[in-house]
């Protein structure tokens, strides 16, 4: 991997992570096209950590109000409130992705990777995100969150182990299937990657200097800048993406998905892309 490989990857990696539009999708289409080769799926993981470090920064406060209340309620039944009940739901959420994310972790970085499926997943998902937008009632705020919403987004995150699909994207639609407002619906989110991100980007860190699969290998420094470029702009994201869906539909994202998704077709039909 050359620096500015890395760089833009990194890039890319800080404006899609959070936004229902698939970071992976877009490393991976992004890579393929401007690099002529996969950039690989543990890269993709361990830069994920910028992400992941923007969001414990940007959401400190909440984060350590819920991580405290929780240690509190352990010891006193009194103090089971709202944000006590919240670090639960995380854990409890998390375990799917986890599992599946062990068994499947082979797939993922290989098969899983394909051009043809992260364009007909982009494609296909942006069907889901219309439903969730028209079928939503958006009435639902944090406060009315229960362990019901928090098990649904967490089964729906597994899905964002397929690139293409959008961690964002489903643990957010499945938030407006169940009534949550949007905003609601894409705090618990980043709530929600937060064991699960990190985690995948620690497990892959060793693959990512040598790949086992497909992947450019890349040096300690240039994953480092790559995570710290991820972070600057992915923090700038966040506070753009929770303004935005305050007042916007996501339906917005929803035709970008299908114009990428058609556009990587029509580059891979035409033979000016690989698939693999």
């Amino acid at each position: 991997m050359t620096w500015i490989q890395a760089i833009t990857l990194g890039a890319i990696q800080g404006i899609t992570e959070f936004l229902p539009i698939s970071s992976s999708g877009h490393l991976r289409i992004a890579s393929e096209i401007m690099f002529g080769e996969d950039a690989g799926a543990s890269f993709t993981a361990v830069t994920q950590l910028g992400t992941e470090t923007a969001v414990l920064v940007f959401f400190a406060r909440d984060i350590v109000r819920i991580v405290a209340a929780w240690f509190r309620g352990l010891r006193n039944r009194d103090q089971r409130g709202l944000d006590y009940r919240i670090g639960w739901y995380v854990i409890f959420a998390t375990i799917p992705i986890g599992v599946l994310g062990f068994l499947f972790k082979d797939q993922i970085r290989t098969s899983g990777r394909n051009l043809w499926l992260v364009s007909s997943v982009l494609i296909l998902f942006a069907g889901v995100i219309w439903l969730a937008e028209h079928y939503g009632r958006k009435e639902r705020s944090m406060e009315q969150l229960t362990l019901r919403d928090g098990l649904v987004m967490g089964l729906a995150q597994c899905l964002a182990l397929i690139p293409g699909v959008s961690r964002s994207g489903a643990t957010a639609s499945a938030g407006l299937f169940l009534g949550l407002r949007r905003e609601a619906a894409f705090r618990f989110s980043f709530l929600l990657a937060i064991p699960a991100v990190t985690a995948s980007g620690l497990f892959s860190l060793p693959d990512a200097f040598h790949p086992s699969g497909d992947g450019m290998e890349a040096t300690g420094a240039q994953l480092a800048v790559a995570t710290l470029v991820a972070f600057i702009i992915g923090y700038a994201s966040i506070a753009w993406l929770l303004r935005f869906v305050s007042v916007h539909s996501m339906n917005w994202f929803g035709a970008y998905r299908v114009v990428l998704g058609l556009t990587v077709m029509g580059l891979l039909a035409g033979g000016v892309i690989s698939a693999t």
